[in-house]
């Protein structure tokens, strides 16, 4: 009767000992479950639909300017100017996220297409038809970013208004209403009260969505992370600095007419500073940065040092991008080098960490 009374009490112990295991896995799943819905809200809501509304809320500013452009006013043209350069800003941030409507809808390339097609554009304006968004509608390298880029600076960059032509300002018109509303199309795309993309995001893993789980939602966002840092090193940069058979390729950069080239690598950079964060224009949410510190401090802490320093060295490429990548190279390279370690991270150890969740 002692033996069996001490089996029973082991029995029970182990018993015990097992309930509490699995209560405590049970208990560990369940909040990073939590956490993982937290961030694919706060990234989807808060930092992606957010972003495409600052860019919808410019476009609407930089179409308001171009409807009160005249011919040889210089005030006005500047502040086209300005308008472009704060429109840009949001879109460039929002290429870290270059999935869902803004693919599958075709809008990336409708608004953002390079180098300008200038034949294509002079067809238009010798041509006698009306120009509309509606006649832009088919044609990617003669309307959004670039196109309206070419018309305010010039080729030069030097362009004054006194050399506007009325052709050209109906043109201006059609372009900035074209593209108005295709962020328009964007925005409502991922709005919750509207398309509502992020819902995908938001709850990942059940019915109606196109997510198995929030793992595979999680990993769509880190894809995106690694995309743009290789676009960026290995496109953006690499094809201006080296393009002509290992020399500069002016030719191949992006926003050169503008001189805004710099900016826009950087704000890219940041696009993967916002979401790796959780944050966007003042809010400070939940972003991967939570999932990873819990995993590997040591990697978080790593990543976020190599998103400042790609910044940096961005930022501190002498001059204008045009001019760097004659007169400054090394300092462009540095750039490259800086953006392609971050890509390296993200790549090799961001992207199985998420993967194995």
């Amino acid at each position: 009767m002692k033996k069996a009374t001490f089996f029973l009490g082991i029995s029970f112990l182990m018993a015990t000992i097992f309930s509490c295991s699995n209560n405590e896995a049970t208990d560990e799943k369940t909040t990073s479950e939590v956490l993982y819905k937290e961030v694919l809200t706060d990234v989807s809501v808060s930092v992606i639909t957010q972003t495409y509304k600052s860019l919808y809320d410019n476009a609407v500013i930089l179409k308001t300017s171009v409807d009160a452009l005249s011919i040889g006013d210089e005030t006005k043209l500047t502040s086209v100017k300005n308008a472009w350069i704060a429109i840009r800003s949001p879109w460039e941030k929002a290429e870290g996220f270059l999935y869902g409507p803004v693919d599958t809808e075709g809008i990336d390339p409708s608004i953002d297409s390079w180098p300008v097609n200038v034949n294509d554009i002079e067809a238009i304006l010798n041509s006698s038809n009306p120009i509309t968004s509606s006649l832009l509608e088919n044609n990617n390298e003669a309307r959004g970013f670039h196109t309206i880029e070419y018309f305010i600076w010039g080729l030069n960059g030097n362009k004054t208004a006194s050399q506007l032509t009325s052709r050209e300002i109906e043109f201006l018109k059609a372009a900035a209403e074209n593209l108005k509303q295709k962020t328009l199309q964007l925005y409502n795309a991922w709005n919750v009260s509207q398309g509502n993309f992020a819902n995908n995001f938001i709850n990942a893993g059940t019915l109606g969505t196109i997510y198995v789980s929030k793992k595979n939602a999680l990993s769509e966002i880190t894809e995106g992370l690694v995309i743009i840092a290789d676009e960026v090193a290995n496109g953006k940069i690499e094809d201006p600095l080296n393009g002509n058979s290992g020399s500069a390729n002016p030719e191949s950069e992006e926003s050169r007419f503008s001189n805004n080239s710099k900016k826009d690598f950087a704000d890219n950079i940041r696009s993967i500073q916002n979401v790796y964060l959780g944050d966007y224009n003042g809010f400070d949410g939940k972003g991967l940065t939570d999932i990873v510190v819990l995993k590997n401090a040591a990697l978080d802490t790593n990543i976020k040092n190599k998103i400042t320093a790609a910044i940096s060295a961005i930022e501190n490429i002498p001059g204008t991008f045009t001019n760097a990548i004659f007169n400054n190279r090394t300092a462009v390279q540095n750039a490259q080098t800086k953006v392609s370690e971050l890509k390296v991270i993200l790549e090799s150890e961001l992207q199985p960490l998420i993967s194995n969740l």
